[in-house]
């Protein structure tokens, strides 16, 4: 069965989704946060197939979060290292463990905990705002179209509906004039 591709649709979410692709990819990445970097520690430490685990690697790094890196030459054998954008995936895989600790664990609690080197105590991730720093909930959140939302779905009423845009919501945070005046309802 083939898979839809989500990779070119207007919502980050859904890339990220389409990127992830299965559940390995993120156990993957779980596994290089704790500090595995070799072909055979992700494969004994997950018990993957070989094949399955070589192809989540290799669109790991295609995707830019894993760097391939030589480190014996006779026979060739690579460690994958995190990236810059592959370290800033972590934020995903703490926010999805909190979640798994607060709604999956048995009575006996959370099976890792996060211990926070700078101040010493044990985290949790929390989602906040990046300009108030409050937490954020659901409630208190509205999805508006951002400056790489395509100018064109912004004609559609369906498009228009749902983001509860009227006339005056034609310019949206980053966009410069001119494209404003080029995404109006005609």
């Amino acid at each position: 069965m083939r898979r839809t591709s989500f990779a070119h649709w207007p919502c980050s979410f859904a890339r990220t989704i389409d990127l992830l692709g299965d559940w390995w990819t993120p156990m993957v990445m779980r596994e290089a946060f704790y500090g595995f970097r070799r072909f055979d520690e992700f494969q004994q430490e997950l018990g993957i197939a070989r094949n399955t685990l070589s192809e989540r690697l290799r669109r790991l790094v295609e995707a830019g979060l894993l760097d391939k890196v030589l480190y014996e030459t006779q026979p060739p054998r690579y460690e994958y290292v995190l990236t810059e954008s592959g370290r800033d995936f972590y934020t995903i895989v703490a926010a999805m463990t909190r979640w798994g600790d607060r709604w999956l664990a048995d009575s006996d609690g959370p099976p890792l905990v996060f211990h926070h080197e700078l101040c010493g105590h044990d985290s949790t991730a929390e989602v906040v705002c990046g300009h108030c720093r409050e937490p954020i909930d659901v409630d208190d959140v509205v999805p508006r179209p951002g400056p790489g939302y395509p100018a064109k779905l912004l004609t559609r009423p369906d498009v228009r509906r749902r983001f509860h845009l009227d006339e005056s919501d034609d310019a949206r945070p980053g966009d410069d004039p001119a494209r404003a005046e080029n995404t109006a309802t005609p």
